[in-house]
């Protein structure tokens, strides 16, 4: 059996609206719709969409906040919703947007806390926050509390309270937003290397598909609340005919850049911007551009989730 199992998945929401003075319509909203998957164990997962697709709607169900309208839903061998108390111990998440470290607080007082919470034994709880703090750069901050850290650091925070209790499952929603560079990817070579060390398996949903491409191997599309691909992201890229854009700054203006597998979209002074297939490597690109150029700075852009399926409705229209 796979560790999350999600058949005919339905949530539907009731919203009143007021037509007059004392009357009122009542109204559902289908949020997700006839959604089935399964993720194994050890599988890192990214489940995107534009928003309002039904992401957010899909991850309450699969840790039990949500009741679904109709379906099957099963993680960890439970049903989510009648065992939310056997169903946390196995599970951890992270809400981007949400905290669950006390405001307050040193972040050590939180993770105590949370350790209690789990009745995790002092011993495994020492050795987690300890390996966590390492890998993290949290062990300098652990006597700071919440509120003065950086955005970078709490969301440190977020990813160790989540994982003390060595959950099977974890959750990330929009787990790098607001990040910078650095801060991104210490966070995506830690996930890679939990995953590799003690395969935990990870669904996450972003609008960031660098975070995609650097962990998951996997992509469920979902939108309009229904699911629309399953498959690698790759697949899922060509599909859609999305591009990758190199930004190359010469060390002087020049005509455009003319290099195998590119084709130089616009120009402007130094600055030229490269376009190439999204599922294709950077690299031989990037070499080229190098080997021929004398070239002052470059960086690559991603193409955003929402460009990515915009286009592939597109195509299907």
């Amino acid at each position: 059996m796979s560790l999350i199992e999600v058949r005919d998945l339905r949530r539907d929401f009731v919203v009143r609206r007021r037509t007059g003075r004392f009357s009122r319509t009542r109204d559902v909203v289908t949020a997700v719709r006839d959604v089935s998957f399964s993720v194994e164990a050890g599988e890192m997962v990214g489940y995107i969409g534009p928003n309002g697709a039904g992401k957010s709607t899909t991850i309450k169900m699969l840790t039990g906040i949500l009741v679904p309208t109709s379906g099957h839903v099963e993680v960890a061998g439970v049903d989510p919703s009648r065992h939310r108390t056997a169903l946390a111990r196995r599970i951890g998440v992270v809400f981007g947007q949400r905290s669950s470290l006390w405001w307050d607080l040193p972040l050590r007082d939180s993770f105590d806390l949370l350790a209690r919470l789990h009745d995790l034994p002092r011993a495994r709880y020492r050795e987690n926050l300890g390996r966590f703090a390492d890998l993290l750069d949290l062990t300098a901050l652990l006597d700071t509390p919440v509120r003065q850290l950086s955005l970078g650091q709490r969301m440190r925070g977020e990813i160790t309270a989540a994982l003390l209790h060595d959950p099977d499952v974890l959750y990330l929603d929009e787990p790098t937003i607001g990040l910078d560079v650095v801060s991104k990817a210490r966070l995506r070579a830690f996930l890679r290397e939990l995953n590799a060390e003690r395969g935990t398996t990870l669904l996450l949903t972003t609008h960031d598909l660098g975070d995609i491409e650097a962990l998951c191997d996997r992509v469920v599309l979902i939108d309009h609340g229904s699911l629309a691909f399953d498959g690698p992201l790759t697949s899922v890229q060509a599909l859609a005919g999305a591009t990758r854009t190199l930004v190359v700054d010469l060390a002087e203006p020049g005509p455009p850049i003319d290099v195998p597998g590119a084709r130089t979209t616009r120009v402007d002074g130094p600055r030229q911007w490269l376009s190439f297939p999204a599922d294709a490597s950077a690299a031989p690109v990037i070499a080229a551009v190098a080997a021929g150029y004398a070239v002052a700075d470059l960086s690559l852009q991603e193409p955003d989730v929402e460009q990515v399926i915009a286009r592939l409705y597109e195509g299907r229209g």
